[in-house]
């Protein structure tokens, strides 16, 4: 738009720069039936001869804050699962699990808090993994990818025994971000914490963990005060049982 511009024989470099829109971008993401993927194409024409132009891959990540007040809030489940089936039943295993918020970053540990008791006649063994779960959504069809991404385990626990998680530790691996605000592929975690009952359909819980890009904020003292809290609802529970 400015003229003609004549360059003489040899290398010329010319600068320059981009604005990226304002509103929300989807963050690159590459999986197994699809992706999402920015580049810049820069295309040279010349007269009377074919056009060229490169491609270059443009990295786009969409910031999530896990200090949101929708990402701070704890999260508690409770189940009971009876062993056994028809008159043969051996009795209940109770699981109950919290996590102190739902957004936690790269390299973060999650403390596990969970409450185990076994009032079966068989040997159990508590469990925690975070799946990874993609969704692929084009023409009107859905494909659904789950992977295990990190995992730990637990000691066994007898008839008749019970045992506490008070904040066991589980890394979270490097992960992409959750891509929760696209219309044709979703990134979802998940914390599973369950028991591997011998002989019988394992008893899970499945948490949502939000994985996000800035860090949380938070202090000593509340991961303090929320591990008393949880000490508190584990007591209800247990006053339930």
């Amino acid at each position: 738009g400015e003229g003609t511009l004549l360059l003489q024989p040899g290398k010329h470099e010319f600068p320059f720069s981009f604005q990226l829109p304002s509103e929300l971008l989807v963050t690159s993401f590459s999986g197994k039936y699809g992706g999402i993927q920015y580049c810049v194409r820069a295309v040279l024409e010349r007269p009377r001869l074919p056009e060229q132009s490169v491609r270059r891959e443009l990295q786009v990540i969409s910031h999530i804050d896990v200090n949101t007040p929708a990402l701070l809030s704890p999260v508690l489940k409770t189940q009971e699962k009876m062993v056994g089936c028809w008159f043969f039943t051996s009795g209940p295993v109770s699981l109950s699990a919290k996590i102190e918020r739902k957004g936690y970053c790269n390299g973060e540990a999650v403390p596990i808090y969970a409450e185990i008791e076994n009032c079966s006649s068989r040997l159990v063994v508590p469990k925690a993994a975070i799946f990874q779960t993609q969704t692929y959504m084009a023409s009107g069809k859905t494909k659904t990818v789950r992977n295990m991404v990190a995992n730990v385990r637990g000691n066994h626990i007898a008839s008749g025994s019970t045992d506490t998680w008070n904040g066991k530790m589980l890394k979270i691996p490097p992960l992409p971000p959750s891509i929760l605000d696209c219309c044709i592929i979703r990134v979802e975690y998940s914390l599973a914490v369950y028991i591997h009952i011998p002989g019988a359909k394992k008893l899970m819980l499945e948490l949502p963990l939000v994985i996000g890009t800035v860090p949380y904020h938070g202090f000593a003292s509340r991961n303090c005060s929320m591990a008393s809290q949880f000490s508190v609802d584990m007591s209800w529970w247990a006053l339930a049982l």
